[in-house]
């Protein structure tokens, strides 16, 4: 495929994290972006501020005379006006992958990918080197720290980049190192089983360019069969990473402190100690992931490993909205089961003596339909849920399938199960069930990220 026209893109649904990543970096380039997204947030306003023009609603006469091209992601309908009016005259129509793809072309590219975990490692790394000088070029799938932060236009020659399986559109890029944290069946409208996920992420393995470096889990299962069917490639070093004994990088341990661990791992033989200052042994494992990586790439383990200790996190990633009444709020993107069972872990840890309650939004009908069961599981680790009915995001509904699933399967599991179906009757459930130095956690990957600080109002 040859190169896309990127001087004039219009991005439909451009307010998306991954969408606006791609728009703002080509503003910063000087590029002419338009775009559309059906709300009105914070993440257009910033755009808007870097000279993008930003439509609010989705309609043909949006489609600037002058654009290039058309970029969209899989989420994007056929029936969508805009997309109309590009085929309809005739515009090149790119995919948001084939897009960031273009944008990194000519930098030393390091991509993240993995079912879980790959927007808090892709910060990590972000935030890191940037610390250290190399002033890297990122797109990542969460705001840093305010919105518009998910992407920078760095002058140094390191591109990091968030590179997303649940399409298979991780298969356009080509890395110089990847990492890949974990693989697990998710995304069940397009993946049928693990052998076809497998098949996917051996294929992102394949765009490695030669000369380079895969950085991989040591201790997961699904990592640890990915590495054993893609055995020696030549061209092709294969580092390690984890608990395991035979891990190249190994972690010797992680000492929980609150809202922070101390992580010791073993590199090149000799010991290395920092701190991860967000909680849980998963967001230490993604920290060392991280630590790996910027290696291969020849930054040196000791520096890097003292800049990630000044990483705090991202936003939706255990982040805390604030507190009122001595009872915390913290907001949580986890929405399949493992990262549920992850952060809730995380959160039991640096609750003490406090309770956990819950929040918990299913996302998709097709997720809930296939790990429903499994999310009541995970959830069963909470004190107390309450759980909202299905966010359907991108797809229609499905015959028969509701958030009962999770209920169900969460009471079975013991867990003190409350059902709510709209978002208004949240803040005084979760009142009438806190108390002084109880943890309350907002989680999903819908807007059940916007309770937060209803929840602390009416606690205050």
């Amino acid at each position: 495929m040859s190169a896309p026209d990127l001087s004039a893109p219009h991005f439909i649904a451009i307010g998306g994290v991954g969408m606006s990543g791609i728009a703002k970096i080509l503003a910063l380039r000087g590029a002419a972006v338009s775009g559309s997204d059906s709300k009105d947030s914070a993440t257009v306003h910033a755009l808007e501020r870097l000279g993008a023009k930003v439509f609010v609603g989705h309609a043909a006469e949006n489609l600037p005379a002058g654009a290039s091209c058309v970029v969209v992601s899989s989420a994007i309908r056929d029936s969508n006006p805009e997309l109309v009016a590009a085929r309809e005259r005739g515009l090149p129509v790119i995919h948001r992958a084939d897009a960031l793809a273009a944008i990194m072309v000519g930098y030393r590219t390091l991509a993240v990918a993995g079912t879980h975990g790959k927007t808090t490692t892709t910060s990590m790394l972000a935030v890191s080197l940037t610390a250290l000088g190399a002033d890297p070029s990122y797109s990542v799938g969460g705001d840093l720290d305010e919105p518009g932060s998910n992407a920078h236009n760095g002058t140094g020659e390191i591109f990091v980049a968030e590179a997303d399986e649940s399409d298979r559109s991780f298969q356009k890029y080509s890395p110089e190192v990847a990492i890949i944290l974990n693989v697990e069946l998710d995304h069940h409208a397009n993946y049928g089983s693990m052998e076809e996920i497998h098949q996917s992420f051996e294929a992102f393995v394949d765009r490695i360019v030669p000369g380079g470096t895969l950085v991989v889990s040591a201790d997961q299962s699904g990592a640890r069969e990915l590495t054993a069917r893609i055995g020696a490639r030549p061209g092709l070093s294969v580092v390690t990473v984890g608990e395991s004994a035979d891990a190249t990088v190994r972690i010797v341990r992680i000492t929980p402190r609150g809202m922070t661990s101390e992580v010791v791992v073993l590199v090149d033989g000799a010991e290395l100690a920092f701190t991860v200052a967000v909680p849980g042994r998963h967001y230490a494992h993604n920290a060392v992931a991280a630590l790996a990586a910027g290696t291969a790439l020849g930054v040196p383990a000791v520096e890097l490993a003292r800049a990630l200790g000044g990483y705090t996190g991202v936003r939706r990633r255990l982040q805390l909205k604030g507190t009122a009444q001595d009872v915390q709020v913290i907001d949580s993107y986890a929405h399949h089961p493992t990262e549920i069972a992850a952060d809730l872990e995380a959160i039991r840890q640096a609750a003490g003596d406090g309770r956990v309650l819950v929040v918990f939004q299913p996302h998709l009908f097709s997720r809930t339909q296939q790990l429903g069961a499994e999310m009541g599981e995970a959830l069963a680790l909470a004190d107390a849920v309450v759980v909202l009915d299905i966010y359907p995001a991108r797809e229609d509904p499905l015959p028969g399938i509701t958030s009962a699933l999770v209920i169900d399967a969460a009471r079975s599991h013991g867990a003190d199960t409350t059902e709510a179906h709209t978002l208004a009757e949240v803040p005084e459930l979760i009142a009438g069930m806190a108390k002084p130095g109880d943890l309350v956690l907002t989680m999903g990957a819908g807007d059940v990220t916007t309770l937060g600080p209803e929840i602390l109002a009416r606690l205050a």
